[in-house]
């Protein structure tokens, strides 16, 4: 998958009218992950990430505990958007990173991430 596919994707997804807002989505999604997992992981996201979509997401994680609400919250905030809206964006993002990496890679997230945040990063191609 290719820079503009992902962009495409999430912007299909969330129904969004232009790139840019896709960009912004994708971006606030991946900071606040990047946020959430600890050690190596981001930096192992990214290396499965298109070249444009990476940076968000690259170095060591934060590794901070926090609940999947203000998981949401806080992609609603540098989005500059509404909760709900937010999760809308947030999950259209991490359905087109789960088609975007590796099983494997989708279950390092999933085991960091753990049971609460099952609605974001979900079944395995939770597509649509």
């Amino acid at each position: 998958m290719n820079d503009e596919q992902f962009i495409a994707e999430v912007k299909n997804l969330a129904e969004l009218d232009a790139d840019e807002e896709a960009r912004k989505a994708i971006a606030a999604t991946l900071e606040t992950l990047k946020e959430r997992l600890a050690g190596e992981e981001p930096s192992d996201l990214a290396a499965q990430l298109p070249p444009e979509i990476a940076p968000y997401v690259e170095g060591d994680g934060g590794g901070e505990s926090f609940s999947v609400e203000e998981f949401y919250e806080r992609v609603a905030q540098k989005e500059g958007v509404g909760k709900e809206e937010a999760v809308g964006r947030a999950r259209a993002v991490a359905t087109v990173v789960q088609t975007a990496v590796t099983e494997g890679e989708l279950e390092d997230i999933r085991s960091q991430l753990g049971a609460t945040y099952g609605e974001l990063f979900g079944q395995t191609g939770a597509s649509a």
